[in-house]
């Protein structure tokens, strides 16, 4: 009985970590938001405001609009689906999910393990997997951002000096600029098109994206609209600025890279070596969910392992 009260124990925390991941932002920001949402409905932006929720609404189906009632904050999950640049919508995501969840958790099934353990696996890699593709996504798109947006902000400069104005050099950069720069750029213009104001679209992205490079962008226009300045000469600041700042990460990435290898060594042995034995001479390794004193060991084992892993990722992790 202890292993199974275990087991649904381990289960009930996982999905509670999920909730939790999934769960709204404080008090503070929900007010914050409500009074953005009362200002945008009685000023200006009232009329964009509404066509572009128009514009989501008739991209929405009726399994995605299903799901949004079920989750807690299907916004994050939204947002976080989007910033990976891909056409997929909330429904698709969670059917991957739960299709993932129920394979897995029939496949430990049919190779002879308990219930419990076959839905906490299924659970795991259902939920897991997913958010792990997403975040890998995440950070391919905005490597690939990054890499371009200082010769994007050399392109704006080049466009200003001629004399163009801001708006239609964001205009041709994002024609020019091939991957997710110009769909960026992009996607900035046809807001300002249909009436949002250049701040308000920049920012839009800029929360989108979540990069420190773009959101120094977003504040560089903005202090130049409102101090004046030669806006040519403070952009080519910035481009010089983010490549000395994307040499930086690359020379960190080169000094911390045995680090970094040696503690996803350290930290992806035992469990090949587990499952490694697992599949060798299963009754042997099966002690591990029917005796309790196993069971107390490899959770003690496993908190331990997360504690290392997380000073570990803190040794080698550098903000700059």
């Amino acid at each position: 009985m202890m292993p199974f009260l275990l087991m649904m124990a381990c289960m009930f925390g996982v999905l509670a970590m999920g909730v939790f991941a999934f769960t709204g932002p404080s008090t503070g920001k929900a007010q914050s938001r409500r009074l953005d949402a009362v200002k945008e409905r009685h000023g200006e932006g009232a009329v964009v405001a509404a066509q572009m929720r128009r514009i989501v609404a008739a991209r929405e189906t009726k399994l995605d609009l299903a799901f949004t009632q079920l989750l807690p904050n299907p916004a994050v999950l939204s947002k976080r689906i989007a910033m990976t640049g891909k056409e997929w919508t909330l429904g698709q995501y969670l059917l991957a999910n739960i299709a993932l969840t129920v394979v897995v958790a029939l496949a430990i099934v049919v190779k002879g393990a308990p219930i419990p353990l076959a839905a906490l696996g299924g659970l795991f890699v259902g939920i897991g997997l997913p958010h792990m593709v997403i975040g890998h996504l995440i950070k391919k798109r905005v490597k690939q951002f990054n890499a371009k947006f200082p010769d994007a902000i050399e392109l704006l400069v080049r466009g200003l000096r001629s004399g163009l104005p801001i708006s239609e050099t964001l205009g041709v950069v994002g024609g020019e600029v091939p991957g997710p720069v110009g769909v960026e750029f992009r996607t900035v213009t046809d807001k300002m098109k249909i009436g949002r104001t250049m701040e308000a679209a920049l920012q839009d992205t800029a929360d989108r994206l979540g990069t420190p490079e773009f959101q120094f962008f977003v504040i560089t226009l903005a202090i130049q609209r409102e101090t004046g300045g030669n806006l040519a000469e403070t952009l080519s600041n910035l481009a010089d600025v983010l490549r000395k700042r994307a040499q930086m990460k690359l020379k960190i990435a080169a000094m911390s890279s045995e680090s970094k290898a040696s503690a996803y060594i350290i930290g992806v042995l035992p469990f090949m070596v587990f499952g490694s034995i697992l599949y060798i001479n299963p009754d042997y390794m099966m002690k591990f969910f029917e005796d309790e004193r196993l069971i107390v060991t490899g959770l003690g084992g496993l908190v331990w392992m997360g504690i290392g892993a997380f000073v570990m990722r803190q040794m080698i992790n550098f903000e700059i």
